[in-house]
């Protein structure tokens, strides 16, 4: 197992490079990201959708199904390699802070891997969800509107923290995996967070490009602005802060320093 000042440097060449990627391959990759993060979405909402009986008498456990099948998303991500704009938040925090590399170069990273991101779940949710109805007949249907309703009902506030929380854990998934040297050890060290803060229903910007544009697809009585105001924004400000304040910060500052 890497310690954690192995893995703080392997961070910040990951770092590097990424600054290093074209415009293209960072959209490209993004795109991918975008669209593994919806496989998990999609696979959640079969899994646990598709268990109403089990909803009615243990409604925790159909919450611990739909976390348990999410996290292929990131399991992708992080083995066959795509650019995901949550876990960017926290990539390059280490390097800024010893001056290695300038806030810029992680800005633009952050707006075209988001923007790839985007669509990616996008696609994932009109072309390979909505126009094949792998979800539109019960009791899927249901599943993918009582979601959207949920994601987008509540506060500014709310949103925004459990953002933090999302983040806070994603970002610490992918310093486990990094942590570990072997694939099987790279699964379990990401499984275990992301389950965790889905099952605890955490806001996740990247997959709620996902699940509620695919819900509006699918007649939910939910409008864009809706969607991007009551959610995409303070779930995507609560992840920069979850990714930077919580673990890009600390870690980085801990372990970081760079030694002549």
């Amino acid at each position: 197992m890497n310690t954690p000042k192995e893995g703080i440097k392997i961070v910040n060449e990951i770092a590097l490079n990424k600054e290093g990627y074209t415009v293209s391959k960072t959209l490209i990759l993004a795109f991918l990201a975008g669209a593994y993060v919806a496989f998990g979405g999609l696979l959640s909402i079969i899994i646990s959708g598709g268990s109403p009986g089990i909803a009615a008498h243990n409604p925790g456990l159909v919450k611990f199904l739909f976390g348990a099948a999410f996290p292929l998303g990131l399991i992708l991500v992080v083995l066959v390699g795509a650019e995901l704009f949550t876990g960017n938040n926290a990539y390059f925090i280490p390097n800024i802070l010893t001056k290695r590399q300038r806030a810029c170069a992680m800005f633009k990273n952050w707006g075209l891997v988001y923007l790839g991101n985007f669509f990616g779940a996008i696609f994932i949710a009109y072309i390979i969800t909505h126009l094949t109805h792998l979800v539109s007949s019960e009791p899927y249907i249901n599943m993918v509107h009582e979601i959207a309703r949920g994601k987008t009902s509540h506060t500014f506030l709310v949103t925004f923290i459990k953002g933090i929380g999302a983040n806070w854990l994603v970002c610490l998934a992918l310093w486990q995996g990094i942590a570990a040297k072997n694939t099987i050890g790279k699964i379990i060290a990401i499984w275990l967070p992301v389950m965790a803060f889905v099952t605890m229903g955490f806001e996740h910007s990247i997959a709620n490009m996902y699940f509620i544009p695919l819900s509006i697809f699918e007649g939910a009585d939910i409008t864009w602005s809706t969607f991007v105001f009551k959610n995409l924004i303070p779930a995507t400000m609560g992840n920069i802060v979850g990714g930077v304040l919580f673990v890009g910060l600390p870690y980085g500052y801990l372990f970081g320093k760079v030694e002549n």
